[in-house]
């Protein structure tokens, strides 16, 4: 294979499929993106009710591995509308009102997007005395009306989601850029993955089931109905953690991971560790770089909703280290990016028809 994995073609879909708003509730248009990029690769797919899109390698077979990662974006809802004109919001999944202040952002109503700003009172105005942080009830958008019926008039009331406007950049050529890279990258990754297991012709002995599932940030929904479907017996999942080695950040608390160094593996309850030890062996035989993790009671990803469903599947967490989440910045590195892909596609060719991942075998007395 060759070395670097990520070409003009695929890198243009990221930048649109980065761009393409994909809020938790309302992942529909990003999901026709991602599928239409994936069908070259796959044999069939299939969509659930809410939404989560799965494309499957080799559907007949009965042994069934799972690549998965969330497809869907932090958001706003409208909740409140004065008499004045000014929207106030509810959280949609964990957005952060720390960051909400001057940022533009995107209205989604039944007549199109109406622009607004996140409204903020100029220092000039503000003392040192009573100067005030942006919490969720203090924080409000402008749209430009002097009334609540104008604001009606654009199409907007209470329950439609709102979301930032910023678009994917390249930093410094090293780093990929943009508001909801937690988790579509995720979903660039293991589309990448199906990419190049048709372009290497490999032919894998078991059913592959490259999923991108809906509503994760609000409690891991779409992997939790998605894996009574699938009934999968093995769920490799990806998703991001914390580069730590920004400031602010403590270590001790958050971990020690850095972008660049690799993707991190983590340990928990939910990971299974004969499958974990696959993946790791597979990273050294590969020589491809990583980093160790410690979950406690549970990883927050979609690993757990896999892991003790439909009465236990064998998964483990391959996690892509990112700057900034939950921010419009969120930003990760290309070398990692390709190297959980490689750490993916490696892992698989490891992976036995009909594998046997439990830590005890059948005993005879």
């Amino acid at each position: 294979m060759k070395k670097n994995i990520i070409n003009k073609k695929s890198e243009a879909f990221l930048e649109k499929y980065i761009n393409n708003p994909s809020p938790t509730g309302f992942e529909s248009n990003g999901q026709k993106l991602w599928l239409d990029y994936i069908k070259p690769y796959i044999d069939s797919h299939f969509v659930d009710t809410y939404g989560t899109v799965v494309g499957v390698i080799n559907p007949e077979a009965k042994y069934k591995v799972v690549i998965e990662a969330h497809a869907d974006e932090i958001s706003w809802f409208v909740h409140y509308i004065t008499k004045e004109g000014f929207i106030y919001l509810r959280r949609n999944g964990g957005s952060d009102h720390q960051i909400a202040p001057s940022k533009r952002v995107n209205i989604h109503t039944k007549k199109g997007v109406v622009k607004a700003v996140f409204g903020w009172p100029a220092i000039h105005t503000r003392t040192a005395a009573d100067e005030k942080s942006p919490k969720l009830d203090n924080i409000f958008l402008d749209c430009g009306c002097s009334s609540k019926e104008e604001v009606e008039k654009l199409g907007i009331h209470v329950g439609c989601v709102v979301t930032y406007e910023d678009k994917f950049m390249v930093l410094n050529d090293k780093y990929y850029v943009g508001r909801a890279l937690d988790n579509r990258i995720g979903g660039f990754m293991i589309a990448e993955v199906a990419r190049i297991l048709k372009e290497n012709n490999i032919d894998l002995p078991f059913g592959l089931y490259i999923t991108n599932s809906v509503q994760e940030e609000v409690g891991l929904r779409g992997a939790q109905m998605i894996v009574e479907s699938i009934k999968p017996n093995v769920a490799i999942v990806t998703d991001v953690c914390h580069d730590t080695h920004t400031p602010m950040i403590n270590k001790i608390k958050q971990g020690d991971f850095k972008c660049g160094d690799g993707p991190v593996l983590f340990y928990g309850p939910s990971v299974q560790n004969n499958l974990l030890d696959l993946i790791i062996n597979s990273a050294e035989k590969n020589k491809i770089p990583f980093q160790r993790g410690a979950a406690s009671r549970a990883t927050g990803t979609d690993t757990d909703a896999f892991a003790f469903a439909t009465g236990g599947v064998a998964s483990a967490l391959i996690s892509l280290p990112l700057r900034y989440m939950h921010t419009t910045v969120e930003a990760v590195s290309k070398e990692d990016v390709e190297n959980v892909i490689r750490l993916i596609f490696n892992s698989l060719q490891k992976i036995k028809n009909n594998h046997d991942f439990r830590y005890l075998k059948q005993l005879n007395f």
